[in-house]
């Protein structure tokens, strides 16, 4: 018999998302196209850019540094209509052109334009930082010229041999703080039950929901690891301006006091500071770097080649290298999914599918996987140790490189690792897991709205909502969520040679620094992605070799467009917009993940407080 034939309405809207589909196809393949023709026109018009001979590198970073670049759709970045928040620049784009930069003659010079950077994170700063310090030991000095100076920014800057600042400027230093916002009065409120299931005393991610206040256990743990981090940021800004450690929190707390000296004057407490080098105006400093660094040849500015344009044209001056031998970088940054997800989030299928993909590739002799997550899904997690572990089976060595974090999940993922790196300011730990369920019977029942019926067995209907949550189901959960944090145990004393013991007692969902991770025995070493990659070679026990990163394949036209649409100007409102978001942005993935809980069984490694500064 023939099937039904749909409705007029189900056919009405099959039609219309064909023609949708049909004309969102037609308008990427114009745009290809166009964008094509425009390139071809550039290349037989002789309009390249050129590196200019004896001119500076500009490291006009804008967005968010990041270790992997968020899917944008294509259309939506050619069309400008990309919000400020999905303005990134890849960490490794940064290092790669001051490392190239250092040894090419033609570049005399770093200026590190900063205004657009939203968020850097001290832990892949401190990885820009020793690119700069090896740039400046080839006797090429670095300049940084700012409007305005935030924390992040004016870490990067204090890298510099010269800071300069616009007279309306400041540079607005704040020290480190992590504060949450409580929801468990407005959910009694509401009378929404969230039954919390949990194991740690220090896992505090759902503490939100259970609490008004932040519970002494996490405030003890959090200052431990914040006052970690902030040594670490007065340290390096003190070492650079020859000033001490006090001099900056003194800064700081007695702003108020230097201001009235100055009769309101930020720029100058700056340099009263001993903070920045000079205060000049956008002309002024336009004047200043000419003189040092040599003028265009319209002598309009200084000769100049920003750094995205700059590895472009090296990457068709460097010869192409060919070897037998590669190490395999995988990026895993983003929470971590069930599935398959998108680049900037790590989704279980498709983290397992890279890994499999660098196991079965003969010329892949060792692995390094570039982690910076707060975790996710415990299954997800799971999927993709268990692909680890067959790629270790492989006799193929796996580095793991943590980036601003590896806490949680992302700890789960690299705990069986050859070797872990860390910066001395990544956040990783958060050895717990906890599991939640909202039951909003009581919400309903004030609205006058019951719920009844009958089952079979004491747990049918016990998952749903509007019931209240049966005591059998309860246990359930919590024994399920014991069994994941015994597991979770177990593989980190595996995987560090550790005894259960000893990682029970480092354990319960406490968050570390890098530099206290390694004390006690969760990371081996102290250095950035390439200290892990030389690391992996040893191991492999390669003399020579090149590096691959492994990532799914992006069509022509989606790699055309992501390249030519990579820096993207911002409209005065947008830029409003974006100054605003430096100071929302760290607490975006963490927001952002309670929306993408999709762990099949409702267990989860997440380090909700892992924000990383």
């Amino acid at each position: 018999m023939d099937a039904k034939r749909p409705g007029p309405l189900r056919r009405c809207f099959s039609l219309l998302m064909t023609v949708i589909s049909t004309l969102r196809l037609l308008v990427v393949n114009v745009l290809f196209v166009v964008i094509l023709v425009v390139v071809i026109a550039l290349i037989s018009s002789g309009e390249l850019p050129e590196v200019p001979d004896n001119g500076a590198l500009v490291l006009d970073i804008k967005g968010r540094l990041v270790d992997q670049r968020s899917f944008v759709d294509p259309i939506v970045s050619v069309m400008g209509e990309a919000d400020p928040q999905q303005q990134e620049t890849l960490l490794q784009d940064v290092i790669d052109a001051i490392n190239y930069a250092k040894d090419d003659e033609r570049i005399n010079s770093i200026v590190l334009s900063l205004d657009q950077l939203a968020h850097g994170g001290i832990s892949k700063m401190q990885e820009i930082a020793s690119a700069l310090q090896a740039f400046g030991d080839n006797g090429k000095k670095i300049y940084a010229v700012g409007d305005n100076y935030t924390q992040d920014q004016y870490w990067l800057a204090s890298q510099a041999d010269e800071i300069y600042l616009h007279p309306m400027g400041a540079v607005s230093l704040q020290g480190y703080g992590l504060y949450r916002s409580y929801y468990k009065q407005a959910l009694d409120k509401l009378q929404v039950n969230f039954h919390i299931f949990r194991v740690g005393t220090y896992k505090s991610a759902m503490e939100p929901f259970m609490r008004s206040d932040m519970s002494e256990q996490a405030k003890e743990a959090n200052l431990v690891w914040l006052t970690g981090l902030w040594n670490d940021y007065t340290q390096a800004v003190a070492e650079r301006r020859q000033l001490s450690q006090g001099d900056i929190n003194t800064y700081i707390n007695r702003l108020d006091r230097l201001m009235d000296e100055h009769n309101g004057n930020s720029a100058e407490v700056a340099m009263a500071a001993g903070l920045i080098d000079g205060i000049k105006n956008r002309n002024q400093m336009s004047d200043y770097l000419r003189e040092q660094i040599g003028s265009s040849i319209e002598e309009k500015e200084f000769q100049q080649i920003g750094f995205e344009q700059y590895l472009w044209l090296k990457d068709l001056e460097l010869p192409k290298l060919q070897s037998d031998s590669t190490v395999g970088i995988i990026v895993a940054a983003g929470n971590i999914l069930d599935g398959e997800q998108p680049p900037g989030t790590i989704g279980g299928d498709t983290l397992a599918q890279l890994i499999r993909q660098a196991r079965k590739d003969d010329t892949v002799s060792a692995v390094v996987l570039r982690v910076d997550s707060g975790g996710g899904s415990a299954f997800a997690s799971e999927v993709i140790r268990q692909e680890l572990e067959l790629l270790k089976q492989a006799d193929k060595p796996l580095v793991v490189s943590m980036g601003s974090m590896a806490a949680s999940g992302g700890y789960w993922i690299s705990a069986l690792a050859d070797e872990i790196w860390a910066t001395s300011s990544t956040l990783t730990g958060s050895i717990g897991i906890f599991g939640a369920f909202p039951t909003i019977e009581n919400t309903l029942g004030h609205m006058g709205v019951t719920t009844d019926g009958v089952g079979t067995t004491e747990l049918a209907g016990s998952f749903r909502i509007d019931r209240p949550l049966q005591p059998i189901a309860a246990r359930v959960i919590q024994r399920s969520i014991e069994h994941g944090y015994d597991r979770f145990l177990n593989i980190v004393a595996e995987g560090r040679s550790l005894t259960k013991l000893d990682v029970e007692k480092i354990a319960e969902g406490r968050v570390w620094s890098g530099a206290d991770a390694q004390r006690l025995g969760l990371v081996d070493n102290i250095g950035g992605l390439a200290e892990a990659i030389k690391a992996a070679a040893a191991l492999a026990a390669l003399q020579q070799y090149d590096t691959q990163l492994i990532e799914l394949p992006l069509s022509p036209q989606q790699q055309l467009i992501r390249e030519l649409t990579s820096s993207v100007t911002l409209s005065p409102a947008r830029a409003m917009l974006s100054q605003l978001q430096r100071y929302v942005m760290p607490f975006k993935d963490s927001l952002q993940f309670i929306g993408q809980m999709n762990d099949p069984n409702g267990q989860y490694v997440f380090c909700m407080v892992c924000v990383a500064p």
